[in-house]
């Protein structure tokens, strides 16, 4: 008898290793153990899509497990997960709506600005970016994902920047009412409010607004009941502060939207206000608590000099403190701060000795601000570091000033510009979300 081919001989024992094989993974699986070893893992999928762009289950786990540990953190009760989910879900499509718009319009923020912002919110930290982006690891943050986080935060504030705050427009005859209003009421007052916001959309159907109601009311039914107001305005707000527990801060009426001025002087502290309806959609307030009265008369100015050296590609955070550095410890040991200030300093102030005026509160960014303000007079601060970039700052007078008719107005347009802020970005807000084609499918399986 001949032997086979030598190929033939290699496919039968190729193809009977593989019949052992398959029949002896087959009897493995068939055993309990084997059954009992094996986790079921959920594959990802999509929740949500947003116009072109797509949300997985992943990317609303990973913000849920970011909030949930704020949350915690804060002390604040935990609603039901699903509850959480559905809610960070909307906050998710509201944040890639944003971002495609921006993104579609040609906004951009490139690497240099975003480590420039970076390098603010580490030093801010007190720390080098190598320093913090070794602390974010440690908590367990990628620094990858954390760096696109600041992105995006920095696009949305510059596409606010541009779609609301830049077309506000504020009358003389707003200012007017305003400052009448202020006379006849006085202007000490502040009230600390939260609120819960329960978005309609633009062209919403009675239906829909009966629907939105009927939660509103169970919402309000809880609060007054004295349910945790931080718990429900997680579960139930659609605002941007939700996970804040919706806290608005102090702050005058007159700088409140107008919807809440309304009622915030007739609630007592820790009262909740009835459910409340604007064009947004159904809002309940909660007043906090209350501080101040009586007008204020006088501000205090103070005159102020400074040196400054500007961050930028060719001058690094580290040279340019250096350099401030140097020139603090002439200054200390005698030398002129206004000659210095001629010499090195990169702000229009140069040519005067680095000399600002007088300056009322506000005039300034908060860093310099606050660094300013714990001077004493003549004493030359540490380093300071604000988004133009490095200062020295010296102190030379203060004083208080009765406000003057023209302070008074600007006073007067900040406040109505800020209480017009809100509602006009809650408006564009809705706008863009029911322009923007989304489909939900959390509850597919």
């Amino acid at each position: 008898q001949q032997s086979a081919h030598p190929l033939v001989n290699f496919m039968t024992k190729l193809v009977r290793s593989i019949a052992f094989l398959l029949a002896s993974l087959a009897g493995f699986a068939a055993q309990p153990s084997f059954a009992a070893t094996v986790d079921p893992i959920e594959a990802d999928r999509i929740v949500a899509i947003v116009g072109t762009d797509v949300i997985t289950y992943v990317d609303l786990r990973t913000r849920l497990a970011s909030a949930l540990k704020q949350l915690q953190k804060q002390g604040t009760p935990l609603p039901p997960q699903d509850v959480l989910e559905r809610q960070m879900l909307e906050r998710l499509i509201m944040d890639r709506a944003q971002l495609q718009y921006a993104r579609d319009s040609g906004m951009r923020v490139d690497d240099t600005q975003l480590d420039q912002a970076i390098g603010r919110i580490a030093a801010g930290n007190k720390m080098s970016v190598p320093q913090f982006r070794a602390a974010l690891e440690k908590d367990g943050v990628q620094y990858a994902s954390f760096r696109e986080e600041i992105r995006n935060e920095m696009i949305a504030v510059r596409l606010r920047e541009r779609e609301v705050d830049s077309k506000l427009i504020i009358s003389e005859g707003e200012i007017d009412n305003y400052l009448a209003n202020q006379a006849a009421t006085g202007s000490g007052e502040e009230y600390q409010l939260a609120h819960i916001l329960l978005r309609a959309p633009e062209s919403a159907s009675p239906e829909q607004l009966q629907k939105l109601r009927q939660r509103g009311e169970q919402a309000l039914k809880r609060a007054q009941a004295g349910e945790n107001f931080a718990e429900l305005t997680a579960a139930f707000s659609d605002a941007p502060d939700a996970l804040q527990g919706g806290d608005l801060g102090f702050r005058p009426l007159s700088r409140l939207p107008s919807l809440y001025s309304e009622v915030a002087g007739r609630l007592q502290a820790g009262e909740v206000s009835e459910l409340l309806r604007s064009s947004a959609g159904f809002h309940i307030v909660k007043l906090v608590a209350k501080r101040g009265g009586g007008a204020v008369a006088s501000v205090q100015q103070t005159r102020a000099r400074h040196i400054l050296i500007r961050v930028n590609e060719v001058v690094s955070e580290a040279e340019a403190r250096r350099k401030l550095e140097g020139v603090r410890e002439r200054i200390t040991n005698g030398v002129d701060f206004a000659e210095q200030a001629r010499l090195y300093s990169q702000d229009g102030s140069a040519a005067k000795g680095g000399d600002l005026g007088w300056l009322n509160p506000g005039d300034t960014v908060p860093e310099f601000e606050q660094a300013m303000n714990a001077l004493k007079l003549d004493e030359v601060s540490p380093v300071v570091q604000s988004p133009f970039g490095m200062h020295l700052i010296q102190v030379q007078e203060r004083r208080e000033k009765d406000v003057s008719a023209d302070r008074q107005r600007a006073v007067a347009r900040q406040a109505i510009r800020e209480r017009k802020l809100d509602e006009a970005y809650q408006d564009w807000l809705r706008q863009l979300r029911d322009r923007t084609y989304v489909e939900n499918r959390l509850d597919e399986k």
